[in-house]
């Protein structure tokens, strides 16, 4: 065999073996149909994935714990203790392309931000209202988070300014728009578009989906043609060839999928998912072709009542 060959043959072998690993990887992921929660008491809410480490992080409502797992790794692990830095619930949870981890602190009227690499505490803030409760967060195209308050008519946003100093102020009064607030819980999930433009929220109390304009502050209900998701939770939209929202309906134990037109104006409700692993789901995060959700079994946090553990993150095809 000549020089040339035998180069070109072990050329083909390395190749080759990268490609089995690779695969080899990726079905682990894929065969494993859910994470486990560390705790008795967990009752999660929030999730956020970072695809650059393959790392997901996971809320504590009970005691504002954050847990990271892996999708290599079957259990997941406290990352940032309860009670750490006044953090004593935990809901909604984004992490952005710079390692910053946003967090919505319920009806703590607090905002947590930190490093996913050494867990440092970036920046804090607290409305110092009465009613409240931040829910959840969207990160925008240019890295401004966004947070709804489920009590409040108020929508909060967090951004980093050129000196890397995080500014914090409440961005949206609702009062006089389309979304009016009623008795219950209101803002829920919230969602940006990839371009920039807007942002999707959904009302749980009413089912309603609403369209934000970020640079107008315009607000108007999208169109459902008569549709209505009592209960949305958190909501995702989906990074592919069209326009999908995915909504959690947590009661329900639905995956709600809405196809939206262009301008986010219409949508149309496509289908509704369930699965057996699903225990009052809260909210999801997407990999790849498929969902991560987050089973709180919110249902069986009454005295009495006892909740089926370990907690878990379910994984699912996507719809």
């Amino acid at each position: 065999m000549s020089r040339l060959k035998f180069i070109l043959l072990l050329v083909v072998v390395v190749v080759s073996l990268i490609t089995f690993d690779f695969a080899s990887t990726q079905a682990k992921v894929i065969s494993l149909n859910r994470y486990i929660l560390p705790g008795e008491t967990v009752f999660p809410e929030g999730i956020a994935y970072q695809p650059k480490t393959k790392d997901f992080f996971v809320s504590s409502t009970t005691d504002g714990a954050i847990l990271r797992g892996n999708l290599q790794e079957e259990s997941a692990k406290v990352f940032l203790p309860g009670g750490a830095d006044g953090r004593t619930t935990a809901v909604g949870l984004k992490v952005d392309d710079k390692n910053r981890l946003f967090v919505a602190g319920g009806n703590t009227g607090q905002i947590f931000v930190y490093d996913t690499r050494s867990g440092e505490l970036l920046g804090q803030f607290k409305n110092q209202k009465a009613s409240t409760f931040i829910n959840d967060v969207a990160i925008s195209a240019n890295g401004e988070a966004y947070f709804t308050d489920s009590s409040d008519p108020t929508l909060y946003k967090v951004s980093i300014n050129s000196a890397n100093e995080i500014q914090f102020e409440a961005w949206l009064d609702f009062t006089g728009t389309s979304l009016e607030y009623q008795s219950g819980f209101n803002l829920n999930g919230i969602a940006a578009s990839l371009d920039g433009k807007y942002l999707v929220v959904v009302q749980s109390n009413t089912g309603k989906l609403f369209r934000i304009d970020i640079d107008s502050k315009e607000v108007t209900e999208i169109d459902l043609g008569g549709e209505r998701l009592n209960n949305g939770d958190g909501i995702l939209l989906s990074r592919g060839k069209k326009q999908i929202l995915y909504v959690v309906r947590n009661q329900q134990k639905l995956i709600v999928k809405v196809e939206l037109e262009e301008d986010f104006s219409r949508g149309t409700v496509v289908s509704s998912t369930t699965d057996p692993s699903l225990a009052y789901p809260t909210t999801i995060a997407q990999v790849s072709s498929q969902l991560l959700v987050v089973n709180s079994q919110f249902d069986k946090r009454a005295p009495g009542l006892t909740p089926e553990l370990p907690f878990t993150v379910s994984t699912i095809p996507s719809p």
